[in-house]
């Protein structure tokens, strides 16, 4: 196996593999990345047995096919301290991988690339097609309301339902709720029923490898697997197991709830002067929704009070409710400061729903009043 490749491509690709090799592992293998060489063509794969990544590498020339394993870190290392521009020339004579470039010569240890366990290309069967600027929000809006250590239900990761039209992405911790949706195309064949759950880091792998805005997302569902195809990035993961919660139940049709209209940006900077004197002990804050304005309370013994007062288009009832900060504070700071957002209340004992206007939706559960 013989191949010259160009700095920033390889460098690139291995930034990306980096978020799924493990830096310990019951198998050593794991902790390398194969880079398989064919004709003009260069692919760097990683695994974790979890989420895995293909990436074909551009601007290569090939003299000899084959593949090989190398040692992620220490690969990773040498092309980032290459000066900007620097052609590598990586071969392997089976017993060593020779990494070279003009001024310096790197000879690294390999393991046999037929224990490295295969990393799934994707289908050519029937997908789904999202725009990355969608799958992006998708990612941002909802995976910071998951819950990774919990295991009741599978709330670790995200579900994403499909259907003809749409797609449909949920993220909670049991105490609060979000959900993005956004349309999708299918390609003849495809199920319009999937609902896989993906596990949350994936899905911010996803994120972090999109390409240009322009660029189409296509996405398989297999029975314990989802795979998703951006630019020259292949993502596989295996499916988050366990229930889903009802998370319809959670969007109840209530036409007697006050709803109130606020801008994300000065919500968010109220928010967060509110929490300034919150504990862990003491980490509510009580949201009082008056006529012209809300009002929000922050106390704990240690620290004090606060009493922030912001403006607000409100002509209804007064409504009082204590929620947990950091929660609004979550939903407001993935969105523009600028954006309109719809906050639907009934008491202090039942949930806040928040919506936005372009498919954004989010319930917090509210704190035991004092």
């Amino acid at each position: 196996m013989k191949v010259r490749l160009t700095r920033e491509p390889l460098l690139a690709a291995l930034q990306s593999a980096s978020a799924v090799v493990p830096s310990r592992s019951p198998k050593p293998v794991l902790t390398n990345v194969k880079l398989e060489v064919s004709e003009n063509s260069a692919v760097l794969s990683a695994t974790d047995l979890e989420v895995g990544i293909r990436i074909e590498i551009e601007g290569v020339q090939t003299s000899a096919a084959g593949a090989v394993l190398l040692p992620n870190a220490r690969l990773a290392a040498i092309v980032r301290e290459g000066a900007p521009g620097t052609v590598f020339e990586i071969y392997s004579d089976g017993t060593a991988a020779v990494v070279k470039a003009p001024r310096s010569e790197f000879r690294l240890p390999v393991e046999d690339s037929l224990e490295f366990p295969v990393v799934a290309t994707f289908p050519t069967e029937a997908c789904y097609e999202l725009t990355t600027p969608l799958i992006r929000e998708l990612v941002k809006r909802t995976v910071f309301a998951t819950d990774s250590e919990s295991s009741r239900f599978a709330l670790g990761g995200v579900l994403l339902e499909f259907s003809a039209e749409h797609v449909t992405a949920v993220g909670t911790d049991g105490r609060r709720l979000a959900k993005m949706e956004g349309p999708v195309a299918l390609k003849d064949g495809t199920p319009i029923d999937a609902q896989p759950i993906v596990p949350a880091r994936a899905m911010q792998l996803i994120e972090r490898c999109l390409g240009s805005s322009d660029m189409p997302v296509r996405v398989a569902v297999r029975a314990n697997e989802i795979l998703v195809h951006t630019g020259q990035t292949t993502i596989s993961a295996r499916l988050v197991e366990g229930r889903f919660p009802r998370w319809r139940d959670v969007f109840p049709d209530r036409p007697d709830a006050q709803r109130v209209r606020i801008v994300a940006g000065p919500m968010l900077a109220a928010v967060r002067q509110a929490a300034i004197v919150t504990s862990e002990q003491s980490k509510g804050v009580d949201f009082l929704f008056e006529s012209g304005q809300l009002v929000l309370s922050g106390r704990s013994a240690e620290s004090g009070e606060s009493r922030i007062e912001l403006p607000i288009e409100h002509m209804g009832t007064s409504v009082k409710i204590k929620m947990d900060p950091r929660f609004m504070s979550d939903f407001l700071r993935v969105l523009d400061g600028g954006v309109n957002v719809t906050i639907e209340l009934t008491d202090g004992q039942s949930a806040c729903v928040c919506r936005t206007d372009d498919g954004y939706g989010y319930v917090i559960m509210p704190l035991a009043a004092d």
